[in-house]
């Protein structure tokens, strides 16, 4: 199974170098389920033809650089900005299973038309999550004691509510959500970063049950709504974590 991968990017001043980037800890998180990581260049001029030359099964928007156009956004990246937005679109148009971490979490929220807002407590810390009951019970994600947490900026029910067919999964304590799924199409997203510790061996069931378990014929993109990239209000600004 081949797994794209998007990257941060990052702006070398010294060497007049715009680079993307991406945690050596993902290649072994995905070889450890068997799968074959296919990093993403963020400057893809087509996508979706990229996409199909890779025979790729499915898709991870990972974590880093802040959302374009949201004030207070810093080490934006558009080009990977609209690298996303295509790949959400072939979940929609061709069913590809897409999965996003952190800032991927927050990308398909706002592509759906939901908000994001400013959130204290989750930068460098942990805490529990509890799963919401009857919501995609085939996904094998349960209460955890226990989540990383790196994002300054999250997503209430309220927020939530405005995006286009998407479904809590799991909240914090504090009531923001934690992971989300769309009720018609193979895209979901968690907050937590499955590749950094405490690594947590019930991420991996998660990512491969989902990734297994979704295929283009499993999806209607006919009958769903169209799904267009979808900028924030300017209260509810949105970022992903740190750096790190």
């Amino acid at each position: 199974m081949r797994i794209g991968l998007t990257q941060r990017v990052e702006h070398i001043a010294s060497y007049g170098e715009r680079r993307d980037c991406l945690d050596q800890a993902w290649t072994a998180l995905l070889e450890g389920m068997d799968m074959i990581p296919v990093p993403l260049p963020s400057c893809l001029r087509a996508p979706a033809r990229h996409v199909e030359a890779l025979a790729l099964d499915g898709v991870i928007l990972t974590g880093g650089n802040d959302l374009c156009g949201l004030p207070g956004a810093s080490n934006t990246a558009p080009e990977r900005d609209a690298l996303e937005a295509a790949l959400l679109e072939l979940a929609r148009t061709r069913g590809l299973p897409v999965l996003g971490v952190c800032r991927g979490l927050q990308h398909i929220v706002a592509h759906h038309g939901g908000a994001l807002r400013r959130v204290e407590g989750h930068v460098r810390a942990r805490h529990p999550i509890t799963r919401e009951p009857g919501v995609r019970p085939e996904l094998p994600l349960t209460d955890r004691d226990e989540v990383n947490s790196f994002h300054g900026y999250g997503v209430t029910p309220e927020d939530l509510a405005s995006a286009r067919g998407l479904l809590a999964l799991a909240r914090a304590p504090d009531g923001t959500v934690e992971a989300v799924v769309h009720e018609r199409l193979p895209i979901a997203g968690i907050m937590w970063h499955p590749e950094r510790a405490p690594n947590d061996p019930r991420d991996r069931a998660l990512i491969s049950a989902f990734f297994r378990g979704s295929s283009p014929a499993s999806s209607s993109p006919a009958s769903s709504p169209a799904s267009s990239p979808a900028s924030s209000p300017a209260s509810s600004p949105a970022s992903s974590s740190p750096p790190s």
